[in-house]
């Protein structure tokens, strides 16, 4: 049966919504009516909320990292939380999902030479430079590599643009740039101007590089463009990488991937006898990539350490639908024992980011099970590895789903949840993404809150958390921040907590819990909120979609 929805035209179904509030959004089935809003909030609790929080991330857990006895520790407690929740095992008889990994240690040499119909010279490596491999083999070579200025290095058919149109790059390194064209013209025309698409970030330039056979990447860096200084990727260099362990499978990779700042860039361009405004050219449509008759040279050792990690998983057999679910996810993983900052404090404990989130799984499923009317759907919790080593436990599921992509509805994330205040707002990370954000937008104003959007859309954060390797896989998801428009206090106090935790607190020891201030008032209102979500995803008949313009729409598509 074809849905009635479908047979609607959206401007006039958008009219009904608005003239027949009983009408749900998702649902022709469904009347919104019937479902008892209060249904499962009493069990929300700031104090349950923060006990998990100050366990998680209490020195004892070690920060959390895979590997370490502080991810034992972790995948025990979550374990029990979710037995005494009330959740099902989600793998079968087990909550754990085995995440095969790899420790990639690599050495580089201290320099790369460069061979110019000009002169050779050397650049130096951390300084003019920094690469890695996502390879195993014990050495890597670089040996007169021929360099290629390839542009944004993107293949995106859609946006009628290919970089790599006319030119061959088997064997050779190809120097491309950071972001969109849209973003570096300024140009709202070209793919979304501003707003950063996934052919932007720096994962993709990799990828793309590798399917078109190129033996290097090396990508240009520019702080406006990237959203970070040069130096948050020189404090990875010559450091490990978590990868998932690919042994047995055609996965292609590039021998080297890195970046270079600008100014090193425009120095290869005018020792190639090419002129520096071949950046700019590349934003227009049909520039060519062009051989750079130069030859690099260098090498890097690796050692590969073979490992295994885990997803947690539990979940909540639906009544109705048991094979069709909704996925809440967040990360457990953090950084682990580092260097010591100026206390000596060496544990990263990750409070905020992300034992808040991760916290946040255990009241949603508390939430869910209080439930007097059972979700008519499944849902499942998610708490994934290795999110700070790239996304890795959620790839790893979302290429070996425990539930088929098809039958899975959405993707909600929980990664930092406001530990402050309740905020007026909440923040919408990827506008216009999929309808799931017109859900939330409903259920906001029905707390009497309302939606905002990221204010630095080219940063490209929808690509940045566990959810988008859901949405990679045609699923739908929805990811989230906090508000700052925090209720009695405005926006610039809201703003104000968000700049000094990003300024003193990102990735450092002093991302600790402070039972003094974090009432925990504004997560659990977030909490609510995608709680609400879920229960109409769970009761709905229609499944809901990614809107017309998405990059992820094309592979739902295929799966219907």
């Amino acid at each position: 049966m074809i849905p009635v929805f479908k047979l609607i035209p959206m401007h006039l179904l958008r009219k009904l919504l608005f003239a027949a509030p009983v009408v749900c959004i998702v649902s022709c089935s469904q009347n919104n009516s019937t479902i008892d809003r209060e249904d499962g909030l009493a069990a929300f609790s700031a104090d349950s909320l923060k006990a998990h929080v100050a366990m998680l991330a209490s020195d004892s857990f070690m920060g959390r990292k895979p590997f370490t006895a502080g991810e034992t520790k972790t995948i025990d407690y979550l374990q029990k939380q979710f037995a005494a929740a009330g959740l099902e095992p989600g793998n079968g008889n087990s909550y754990l999902q085995e995440v095969p990994m790899v420790n990639i240690l690599t050495t580089a040499a201290p320099s790369m030479q460069v061979t110019s119909p000009k002169g050779n010279f050397t650049l130096k490596a951390f300084d003019d430079y920094i690469i890695w491999t996502d390879k195993t083999d014990p050495d890597i070579t670089l040996k007169d590599a021929d360099l290629v200025f390839a542009g944004y290095g993107v293949v995106a058919p859609e946006y009628n643009w290919n970089d790599y149109a006319g030119i061959d790059v088997k064997g050779k390194v190809v120097m491309v740039m950071v972001n969109d064209p849209g973003f570096w013209a300024g140009d709202s025309t070209l793919f979304k101007g501003k707003t950063m698409t996934y052919y932007g970030r720096w994962t993709y330039k990799f990828e793309e590089a590798a399917r078109q056979g190129a033996k290097g990447c090396l990508i240009i860096h520019n702080t406006a463009a990237a959203s970070y200084p040069f130096a948050i990727p020189q404090n990875n260099f010559n450091t490990s990488r978590l990868q998932l362990d690919n042994r047995g499978k055609d996965i292609k990779n590039c021998d080297v991937v890195g970046w270079l700042p600008e100014p090193i860039a425009k120095k290869l361009l005018l020792a190639a006898d090419l002129d520096t405004n071949l950046i700019a050219k590349a934003n227009i449509r049909g520039a060519k990539a062009v051989d750079m008759n130069l030859k690099l040279s260098t090498t890097m050792k690796v050692q590969a350490t073979y490992n295994k990690s885990y997803n947690v998983i539990g979940k909540i057999t639906g009544t109705k639908h048991p094979d069709e679910v909704i996925v809440y996810t967040s990360h457990w993983d953090h950084l682990g024992i580092g260097k010591p900052d100026a206390r000596g404090d060496s544990i990263y404990n990750g409070a905020y980011d992300n034992a808040s989130g991760t916290a946040g799984l255990l009241e949603l499923a508390r939430a869910f099970k209080s439930m007097k009317t059972k979700p008519e759907r499944t849902i499942i919790i998610l708490s994934v590895t290795a999110e700070e080593q790239g996304l890795q436990g959620s790839a790893y599921y979302a290429q070996n789903p425990i539930y088929p992509a098809a039958k899975t509805l959405a993707n909600m994330n929980v990664d930092e949840l406001n530990r402050f205040d309740k905020t007026k707002d909440i923040v919408v990370v990827g506008e216009g993404q999929s309808e799931l954000e017109d859900i939330l937008k409903e259920e906001a104003e029905k707390m009497g809150r309302y939606i905002s959007y990221e204010t630095h859309p080219e940063a490209g954060h929808y690509y940045r958390s566990d959810h988008f390797n859901f949405a990679k896989a045609g699923i739908p998801a929805l990811y989230i921040n906090n508000g700052i428009d925090v209720e009695g206090k405005g926006k610039a106090y809201g703003q104000k907590i968000d700049d000094d935790y990003n300024t003193n607190d990102y990735h450092r020891p002093s991302d600790s819990f402070d039972a003094k201030t974090w009432s925990m008032a504004g997560g659990i209102d977030d909490l609510k909120l995608l709680f609400q979500v879920g229960k109409r995803l769970a009761a709905a008949g229609k499944f809901p979609e990614w809107k017309a313009g998405s990059e992820f729409k094309a592979a739902r598509d295929a799966q219907k």
